[in-house]
């Protein structure tokens, strides 16, 4: 039986507003699941769902295969980490993190054993008698995840807490708060928009756009094996490359080259005459010609060097596209370059509702 699950969860407000719909999901014990997708998309709804900071309009939670839908934050066994850092500005390092037992009435030697030790963890020993304002964002963030990791709970709720942090510190969080979960064990739900989080530390990912659920998988599965444009062009950067085009004989035109889709071994029979969509990642091209793939040409626009690849844009008549190499190949600005595409690295899409043709 899986520890948490989520069946039909819709949320509407009273305005009329369908913030979530039909969200479905089985979480075991100790997983790490991320929301991922644009602002707006409902996933810090779904979140606060969760921990029983919103009510769910229809549908049913369940902990360990009992309803939850009517239990409160405390009778739900949750913590949870906001995006604001939320900490006592008076109160020092100790006394933040050591809060919730007080409020429990836990005995004073047994609050200090696991201050300290929650302290040990976060690498925040140094600093326990420093106030909030003496500290680093990015130690005032572990001081607010050490604040809920102290109460010991099954469920360990993270609403975008890298969010206020500069790019070092986000890197430096991610795998900080990964070691985190993997030294409690605890059920750990995180919401973010930064896809970079998700693929880095997550044991699955929620993909969802307008509160909809668009596919639940490994990082893996969802780079390789997206099962939508939405999706395959939100994990991975740069984003994938996606045209427009259609498919005539069998064939498609990308800027006057003429593909044959027949090579791809796909059965394209019901789109002759129809609007697919052809993607590629930009890490996938090879520059010049190779065997087993589709070969183009382009001009180059624009070149950013990133130190371990070059991202560069290029044009092919009005079609616009980025590839990434590496930084010794870059080509040069208004230069006209060859590059393949394997034809592995292919993905077609259905130019309508823009689901994955398998």
């Amino acid at each position: 039986m899986a520890y948490l699950t989520l069946k039909n969860i819709n949320k509407i407000y009273p305005n009329g507003y369908h913030a979530v719909h039909n969200f479905n999901l089985e979480m075991e014990r100790g997983e790490f699941i991320v929301f991922v997708g644009p602002s707006g998309c409902g996933k810090s709804t779904t979140l606060r769902m969760i921990a029983g900071l919103e009510d769910i309009s229809n549908g049913e939670f369940l902990i360990d295969g009992k309803r939850a839908n009517e239990q409160g934050p405390r009778e739900r066994g949750v913590a949870m980490v906001f995006q604001s850092y939320a900490l006592y500005p008076q109160m020092s390092v100790y006394d933040n993190i050591a809060f919730g037992l007080e409020l429990q009435g836990a005995d004073d030697d047994y609050i200090d054993e696991k201050v300290r030790n929650t302290a040990r963890i976060l690498g925040l020993t140094d600093y326990l008698d420093r106030l909030p304002r003496a500290l680093s964002g990015g130690q005032r963030q572990r001081v607010a995840i050490g604040r809920a990791l102290i109460r010991k709970v099954g469920i360990f709720l993270m609403d975008e807490p890298l969010s206020n942090l500069d790019a070092k510190q986000r890197v430096t969080m991610r795998s900080e708060i990964t070691q985190i979960h993997r030294e409690t064990g605890a059920t750990t739900i995180y919401v973010t928009h930064d896809q970079t989080e998700a693929m880095t530390m997550a044991d699955r990912i929620v993909v969802m756009k307008d509160g909809y659920v668009q596919q639940v998988g490994t990082p893996r599965e969802l780079y390789f094996n997206p099962v939508n444009v939405f999706v395959a062009g939100f994990i991975g950067e740069p984003p994938m490359n996606f045209i427009r085009t259609r498919v005539q004989g069998g064939k498609i035109d990308i800027a006057g080259k003429s593909l044959d889709l027949n090579r791809l071994g796909k059965k394209l029979g019901t789109y002759e005459g129809k609007e697919i969509v052809f993607g590629f990642r930009p890490e996938a091209i090879r520059l010049g010609e190779q065997e087993k793939a589709f070969v183009l040409s382009a001009s180059v626009e624009l070149t950013e060097m990133l130190g371990d690849n070059t991202n560069v844009y290029i044009t092919m008549g009005d079609i616009h596209s980025i590839l990434k190499v590496d930084p010794h190949d870059t080509p040069e600005v208004d230069s006209d370059i060859v590059f393949s595409i394997p034809f592995e690295s292919v993905y077609l899409f259905d130019g309508e509702n823009e689901m994955v043709i398998d």
